[in-house]
């Protein structure tokens, strides 16, 4: 469940992230369980669909007049994509607590890293804490989404 977590703080960033970094460890065979949401992010159109959301997302986020995302319209896709990733990520029947702990992390970050990135943008700038921002949230989502699952505890403490 930690991966749902995860994948919900990247959520509270970047709200399209989650989609694209799962889309790119569907279609490599990567994600850890075979559930619905899985099979739905290794289709095409999906797949691109979140690849293009997270570009444009993150285009957006460079400019004078982005909203704070903490307005009711960036929590409310904050929310959906967090929830969607962290059933993704989940262990099989566990998709409704990856969900919901996904949710949580991404709220919780939303206001969390608003108030750094606010503090990092008057010392550095919107545009150039926004790449910052990018760069370590799309790493950190697609190390998240590609990440082997944790197996039983029998398996971890094999020599």
């Amino acid at each position: 469940m930690l991966r749902s977590i995860l994948m919900g703080l990247v959520a509270g960033q970047r709200a399209m992230t989650p989609l694209s970094a799962l889309a790119g460890a569907a279609r490599l065979g990567n994600l850890p369980h075979d559930n619905a949401p899985a099979r739905l992010m290794a289709r095409a159109l999906p797949a691109t669909g979140g690849v293009v959301m997270a570009a444009a997302e993150m285009a957006g986020d460079k400019m004078k007049s982005a909203p704070d995302r903490t307005v009711f319209l960036g929590l409310l896709a904050r929310t959906i994509t967090s929830g969607f990733a962290g059933a993704t990520l989940a262990p099989p029947r566990r998709q409704w607590a990856g969900a919901a702990l996904g949710v949580a992390a991404a709220v919780a970050s939303s206001y969390g890293g608003l108030a750094l990135r606010k503090r990092a943008m008057r010392r550095w700038g919107q545009t150039a804490t926004g790449f910052a921002e990018d760069a370590l949230v799309f790493a950190a989502a697609t190390v998240i989404a590609n990440a082997k699952p944790a197996t039983a505890k029998a398996d971890i403490d094999r020599p």
